[in-house]
């Protein structure tokens, strides 16, 4: 399953940027998102560990993440390393300069488990994974052009 969805932002990277980094942020926005937390004394740069709970449609899920892409005020990628019951998970999360501000995309790819029947679960979810993100999108949207007032 993949959702790929873009909104822009009044503002510039930078005052987006601590929204994307800043665990109190990132959950202010991130509805999905109940724990979002550093492991380790590392908290930022590719390598970073991250525990993150998430509840979207299904059950309450803890896992463990590894930044792997980290150019700030422009983009991260978060991978899923243990935790849930899928067979994989990545977020990315980039900013580019507009003429009006800066686009926000947000790009996430799951991958589910149990062949074709993996495939259904992901067919069934990706409205609702939709409407997660243009929701977190919006939320976002509204707590940086607050503070850019």
């Amino acid at each position: 399953m993949k959702v790929k969805r873009s909104i822009v932002i009044a503002a510039t990277p930078e005052h987006i940027w601590p929204f994307f980094v800043d665990p109190e942020r990132v959950l202010q926005w991130s509805i999905t998102f109940r724990e979002f937390q550093f492991v380790g004394d590392q908290k930022s740069g590719v390598g970073t560990r991250l525990y993150i709970e998430e509840k979207a449609s299904g059950p309450l899920m803890k896992m463990n993440f590894e930044i792997t892409e980290w150019v700030e005020n422009e983009r991260v990628r978060l991978k899923m390393i243990s935790g849930a019951p899928l067979k994989s998970y990545e977020q990315l999360w980039t900013l580019a300069r507009t003429g009006s501000g800066t686009e926000f995309t947000f790009f996430e790819e799951i991958v589910f488990p149990l062949g074709i029947i993996g495939q259904l679960i992901g067919s069934v979810g990706q409205g609702s994974s939709n409407r997660f993100v243009a929701e977190m999108q919006s939320k976002l949207k509204s707590l940086v052009e607050a503070k850019s007032v």
